[in-house]
């Protein structure tokens, strides 16, 4: 078993015991998205797995949140944003938008990209380097904004 499994089995049990209804139940459905994973896998989850895991509950969550609000519903997006912050506690920290743009002027470099054509090249790399700890959209926009 992997030791972020093993971290969100302990917190849910450490959530339970403090009596944090919001966080035990995310951290209960977070536990059942891992233990169905794991099943459909037919193995224990490496931390890599779980963390896909996390990532996918938060873009699901990202996505309620722009529905709730769009229905006018602040109280259930307030709701999954909370959820977010909980989630995003067991994710590697995010890079800061000038780390990233020279990471990528550094890609960008040793990929030999000279113009929005070889966009594709660029956005595999970065994709590749910088998973699950930026968004793929903010990649692309930097790149864009790179690239003449």
């Amino acid at each position: 078993m992997g030791r972020l499994t093993e971290q969100v089995r302990a917190d849910l049990t450490e959530s339970m015991k403090a009596r944090t209804a919001e966080r035990t139940s995310t951290l209960r459905m977070l536990q059942a998205a891992i233990k169905n994973e794991q099943i459909s896998l037919g193995h224990e989850l490496s931390d890599e797995e779980a963390l896909s895991v996390i990532r996918k509950s938060v873009k699901q969550r990202h996505d309620s949140i722009e529905q709730y609000t769009r229905g006018n519903r602040p109280d259930l997006a307030s709701k999954e944003a909370a959820e977010v912050e909980i989630l995003k506690s067991y994710m590697p920290p995010e890079l800061s938008d000038s780390e990233l743009e020279s990471g990528l002027r550094e890609i960008i470099a040793s990929t030999g990209a000279q113009s929005k054509k070889d966009m594709g090249k660029v956005m595999k790399e970065a994709t590749a380097r910088y998973k699950g700890r930026v968004d793929g959209r903010k990649i692309q926009e930097i790149v864009s904004r790179l690239l003449p």
